[in-house]
């Protein structure tokens, strides 16, 4: 059983064309920051996600957190976007808002291969891969592994615990999506993305080029 983890590996230029959470998006010319659907008021940019198919860009609202339904994918507290990889240049950042992290948390990818008998969950249920990649991260030996808090989420695989009827639409064309990322609050308080303690999950429909996020 593997699983692709995203460790925290640590800073990265604002506008880095890398894995990372923080620093500023990048975005085709032209592009419009999204806002809050409840406040009105700027997102925030939590994550740049470069994968095969294009670059996900995942924000949520932070403006007055747990005013807005931020882990509602229907909410308009989020929002995810999916580009093609080139053209993508810094966006302006709007003045007003809280629409940027403290801190560029820089991402390294390590795949990951864990036992499935060692998952210990209910009888019948089979383990989560991630769940077990995320807890296998912390007892691995040497300096290939670090602690379990750096571990700041997971590409592709299957969304962890996450029920049948949990799984969100494509906002625009309300087909169903696929999981591209699982999203961890982060290393420290200066680099952390609010998800009120929860694990984020980041979905994204191809076709429209969106995608829905949500937290369990």
């Amino acid at each position: 059983m593997q699983t692709t983890l995203m460790i925290y590996d640590g800073t990265a230029a604002p506008d880095a064309d890398v894995l990372r959470t923080g620093g500023v998006p990048l975005a085709p010319e032209g592009f419009t920051w999204p806002v809050c659907g409840g406040c009105g008021g700027p997102l925030q940019f939590f994550a740049h996600l470069p994968v095969e198919y294009g670059v996900v860009l995942v924000f949520v609202c932070q403006n007055d957190p747990g005013a807005c339904e931020m882990w509602d994918a229907t909410s308009g507290a989020n929002r995810v976007l999916l580009f093609p990889p080139a053209g993508l240049v810094p966006v302006a950042v709007p003045a007003e808002g809280v629409t940027l992290l403290p801190a560029v948390s820089a991402i390294t990818l390590r795949l990951v291969t864990v036992d499935p008998d060692e998952g210990d969950g209910d009888e019948g249920v089979p383990p989560d891969a991630y769940d077990l990649a995320r807890s296998g991260w912390a007892r691995e030996p040497g300096e290939r592994f670090g602690k379990q808090r750096e571990v700041l989420g997971s590409l592709g695989g299957s969304p962890s615990y996450l029920e049948d009827d949990r799984l969100p639409e494509c906002p625009s064309c309300s087909g169903a999506t696929e999981f591209a990322a699982h999203l961890e609050e982060g290393l420290d308080q200066q680099s952390a993305m609010n998800l009120g303690g929860q694990l984020g999950y980041v979905f994204v429909c191809r076709p429209c080029a969106k995608g829905a996020f949500l937290t369990d």
